[in-house]
């Protein structure tokens, strides 16, 4: 009898269950965990001061969608940050660079308590911007505020512009 019960559970051991395959991942880019892009794009009052556009491609409704602006360089080295960022203007008055995103678009967008038409072009023109996607299991638990940790986390090989993805 004992030994009846020994194959019995080595046979269960050897047993393989196999269950419901569930949904389809999503592919990488390049290897990336995470979908990255680069862009450098204008505000004034034809866009309302805020720039809104598709990604071009699919994301999953948990992604979540960080973007970064390229705010100063020092000793050569870009230094980016995390949106939203507020600039208190030496003419008084704030400007904050903001941004929120669905799974379709995405939008960046000022907001100040002063007259958006009145600000120095160097807060409106030329401005780049680092747009991250990746699922939110990646960066559970990191420092979303420093670009480099996400990066690190995600796997990003490169940022690619947005026009030639």
């Amino acid at each position: 009898m004992k030994h009846i019960i020994a194959l019995f559970c080595l046979a269960l051991v050897f047993t393989s269950c196999e269950g419901d395959q569930g949904p389809a991942g999503r592919d990488g880019v390049d290897g990336d965990v995470g979908v990255a892009f680069e862009i450098e794009r204008d505000f004034n009052s034809a866009n309302a001061f805020q720039i809104q556009e598709d990604y071009g491609f699919d994301i999953v409704s948990s992604d979540v969608v960080l973007v970064y602006i390229s705010w100063e360089t020092v000793d050569g080295q870009e230094i980016w940050r995390l949106v939203p960022q507020t600039e208190y203007l030496t003419g008084g008055g704030m400007l904050t660079y903001n941004y929120d995103f669905t799974d379709v678009d995405y939008r960046i967008f000022l907001t100040s308590d002063i007259d958006l038409n009145t600000l120095d072009s160097s807060y409106t023109q030329n401005q780049f911007f680092r747009v991250v996607i990746v699922p939110a299991d990646y960066i559970n638990g990191i420092d979303t505020s420093n670009l480099d940790n996400v990066i690190q986390a995600t796997q990003i090989e490169s940022f690619k512009s947005l026009e030639t993805m």
